[in-house]
């Protein structure tokens, strides 16, 4: 007989029957593991009663913030009315309105969706459609894929290939063959043969040099033989690296001049996160598919997808050609049902606008912790931002593996938890603490963030 969990404790059970992702369950063995109970706007709280500000919008997710009981309503109407059916061969009302929705959103003319049910689920079939594509119009040799350093494009063994990073990847290896890297937009890390006479790098120069280096990693590897270049609009491994000027124009010329398509990787950027439905619409470029998740339902059910243009769907439709690909609850009535009532949030209030209108306050808000001699960088866009921890802000020197471990892992992330902000401190790539708060945030918000950054951070150096 089974404990009422009122009587339990949830710590306790949680270490010995729910294994946490991406989680050391050894750091649990004695001691207790954080359970999160209620969310309420943007704040959350534990099973103590203690309150937080939930400054990562639970994983890049909770965009319209938390405790939207409309949300909670439209779900259950749904599961009362039609709780599961699939999208093999038919078709449900919900996922069809929701296609049509997602594709008037997008840019150019990517008008087919095939769903999924998260984002790493939506990059895998962006390459094996890719894949399939140039197949199907007589280029079979057309399958690898150019990513970018450091980027993390997700979980399944396709999306874990195109990651680029080593250490995620080391574990499941021999991963699926073809894909190759190209520098990220880390115009902080940028090499020292490309600064000026004044020290300094010229962001519209670096980004065609970045830019240029995804041509020659086509070039390398024969542009007969790639199929796709797979890149988030804002880089989120590393700590949100956003796109130089020109950046995404120069890669659609090269992307085109190679017959290459363009995968824009929207599972973190997309419904509103950089103050736009997708990142493409906020830095210009139109992309042959993009990949999508976390935010199109604020969490409230977990969905997918991948956004396809025309062109590239074309071939699908014809004769007794199939994408022999799918997923049991893609699509869910549920989920769909939900995204809808998400998205008329996100038009009713201007949640979108309210991004643009409030993101150069973040920013500068954030950007006051660069007094402190921890502070190398801030960067980022729209509600969605790193900070960049070094050792010496002129050197740019960064920790070691040592001070990695005793100061990010084993002081800051519980440090910043302790007085009161879940928030992520990550050292993939150099070490930082990314904030990418609910989209309704406001200057109060920005604050008692900075507040609760600046205690943490400054102890976390005198622990250096």
């Amino acid at each position: 007989m089974t404990a009422d969990p009122a009587q339990k404790d949830l710590s306790k059970t949680a270490y010995d029957h729910l294994w946490m992702h991406f989680t050391r369950m050894s750091s649990y063995e004695n001691s207790p593991v954080p359970t999160i109970v209620k969310g309420e706007g943007t704040y959350i709280w534990d099973d103590k009663g203690r309150k937080y500000i939930d400054g990562l919008a639970g994983l890049f997710v909770v965009q319209a913030g938390h405790g939207r009981t409309e949300l909670a309503e439209v779900a259950a109407k749904q599961a009362k009315e039609l709780a599961f059916f699939p999208i093999w061969s038919y078709a449900h009302p919900k996922a069809v309105e929701l296609a049509e929705r997602l594709a008037n959103y997008a840019p150019g003319d990517l008008n087919k969706v095939f769903f999924s049910t998260g984002g790493g689920e939506a990059v895998e079939t962006a390459w094996k459609l890719a894949k399939q594509y140039f197949k199907l119009i007589g280029k079979p040799t057309k399958y690898k894929v150019i990513s970018r350093a450091i980027a993390y494009h997700g979980t399944p063994q396709g999306a874990l290939s195109i990651t680029g990073l080593p250490g995620l990847k080391a574990p499941f290896e021999p991963l699926v063959p073809g894909t190759h890297k190209a520098p990220n937009t880390n115009i902080y890390r940028a090499p020292h043969y490309l600064e000026g006479p004044d020290g300094t790098v010229d962001p519209e120069a670096y980004g065609r040099w970045c830019a240029d280096q995804v041509e020659e990693a086509i070039l390398f590897e024969g542009p007969e033989t790639v199929a796709a270049v797979f890149v988030e609009p804002v880089q989120n491994a590393g700590g949100c690296f956003p796109p130089p000027p020109g950046y995404f124009q120069r890669l659609r010329e090269i992307c085109d001049r190679h017959d290459v398509l363009l995968v824009s990787d929207e599972v973190i950027c997309a419904f509103g996160r950089l103050g736009t439905m997708f990142g493409a619409n906020k830095f210009g470029y139109v992309p042959d598919m993009i990949t999508c998740a976390k935010g199109m339902t604020s969490g409230y059910s977990p969905i997918g997808a991948t956004i396809i243009s025309d062109r590239i769907a074309e071939p699908f439709y014809k004769g007794d050609n199939t994408f022999l690909h799918g997923y049991t609850f893609a699509g869910h009535p549920v989920s769909s049902a939900v995204a809808l009532a998400n998205l008329d949030i996100f038009e009713r209030e201007g949640l979108n606008q309210h991004v643009l209108d409030n993101e150069s306050a973040f920013l500068g808000t954030l950007s006051k912790l660069r007094d402190l001699p921890i502070v190398g960088d801030v960067r980022g866009n729209g509600y969605f931002y790193g900070i960049e921890l070094v050792k010496d802000k002129v050197t740019k020197e960064t920790f070691n593996d040592e001070e990695t471990e005793r100061v990010l892992y084993g002081f800051l992330s519980k440090a910043l938890f302790d007085n009161g902000l879940y928030c992520r401190a990550d050292d993939r790539g150099d070490p930082v603490v990314q904030l990418a708060p609910p989209l309704i945030s406001d200057q109060s918000t920005f604050d008692e963030i900075e507040q609760i950054l600046r205690t943490s951070l400054t102890d976390a150096w005198a622990k250096l």
